[in-house]
């Protein structure tokens, strides 16, 4: 009898080990785990579409270029972050550079209004002035934006449906700071933003609840 006794205390206890250690080790996800937030994933990796991947904006490499591929994704020439902000109990990069610009410079289109009232806040740092949802504008990552160096020319932006727009810079979208009434409460753009106006969308023929997608963009 004592033996039998042992013997099942013994196989309890492997069965408890099998059933926690995956729960332990699932608190923060690896390459292509589920996440919800930035604070899911381990290391350097970001939340991307629900799953945990090499964030492009550092560099990192440690899922072999995201989502399994073998190649490994742009340095992005290196650019860095020069801290983090925290905005709401959330954590955000700090950037003053972006990716280099070349004829087709990749780049994450969001949507914003500028005009008085809008999600911009105050009015466009190039002109002061507020603009109509009708025109075709547009804010830079501050990287991209570079010291207002692109204030008022005008750029092309490509969408992936082969649909391109011209719009002009008026904007910064700020990169390293944010979570403030200047910023409209909202927190630090990514170093790859053209924040585009709902004209810009309009004719890219672009689905406005996306909220955020990808083009290329180059200076017209």
């Amino acid at each position: 009898m004592a033996s039998t006794s042992v013997l099942l205390v013994s196989l309890s206890l492997i069965l408890i080990n099998i059933i926690t250690l995956p729960l332990l080790s699932t608190a923060i996800s690896s390459c292509n785990g589920a996440c919800k937030t930035l604070n899911d994933c381990a290391g350097q990796l970001i939340c991307i579409n629900g799953k945990c991947n090499d964030d492009p904006d550092i560099g990192s490499n440690e899922c072999g270029g995201g989502g399994g591929s073998s190649s490994p994704p742009p340095t992005m020439n290196n650019c860095q972050p020069t801290g983090t902000l925290v905005c709401q109990g959330q954590s955000y990069p700090k950037y003053t550079c972006s990716p280099p610009v070349t004829s087709s410079t990749k780049a994450s289109l969001t949507l914003n209004d500028f005009s008085e009232g809008g999600d911009g806040g105050g009015p466009s740092y190039c002109d002061g002035k507020y603009h109509a949802n009708g025109e075709r504008v547009v804010a830079l990552s501050t990287g991209w934006f570079d010291n207002k160096s692109r204030c008022l020319k005008m750029i092309r932006i490509r969408a992936s449906n082969g649909k391109s727009v011209t719009a002009k810079v008026v904007d910064e979208c700020d990169s390293h700071a944010g979570c403030d009434a200047e910023h409209a409460g909202q927190p630090p753009c990514r170093n790859d933003i053209v924040d585009g106006s709902a004209a810009v969308w309009n004719a890219l023929g672009l689905n406005q609840d996306l909220g955020v997608v990808p083009v290329t963009w180059s200076m017209a």
